[in-house]
């Protein structure tokens, strides 16, 4: 399917959030995520079903200041 991640179009398989990250190989990586501008907690991305055009945003946290 065709999703738009971090501004870039990608195409993954994957139904729902937590395969896409598997797929773009963050699957264990500590990020926060949001699926068209919602937030999508951790425990709620094996449920979070894709459809084709979804844009995704993937942020990785930061040290420092």
């Amino acid at each position: 399917m065709k999703i738009i991640v971090n501004g870039e179009p990608r195409e993954v398989v994957a139904d729902t959030l937590a395969e896409a990250l598997d797929a773009l190989g963050l699957g264990e990586a500590k990020v926060a995520t949001a699926v068209n501008e919602d937030f999508v907690p951790a425990t709620l991305r094996g449920g979070h079903r894709l459809v084709e055009g979804d844009r995704v945003e993937i942020v990785a946290p930061r040290q420092g200041g």
